[in-house]
């Protein structure tokens, strides 16, 4: 029961997030599915700024390796 669980949670995990237009909407076609519109998506200016907290924090890793 656990292996079938994690294998779901893997299967179903978020990979990305983007912005998208109705154009680029159209032109992902209708097995594009799992989309929240903005005003819809609870928190979304909480996840926007996570993330950007998350790139920085790579960028400042990414920096200090390559000072050595």
């Amino acid at each position: 029961m656990t292996y079938k669980r994690l294998y779901t949670m893997e299967r179903d995990r978020i990979v990305a997030v983007g912005l998208l237009t109705r154009n680029d909407l159209r032109l992902l076609g209708t097995t594009f599915d799992r989309l929240w519109p903005v005003e819809q998506a609870p928190h979304f200016h909480e996840l926007l700024e996570a993330i950007d907290r998350a790139d920085e924090k790579l960028q400042q890793s990414a920096r200090q390796e390559r000072r050595g």
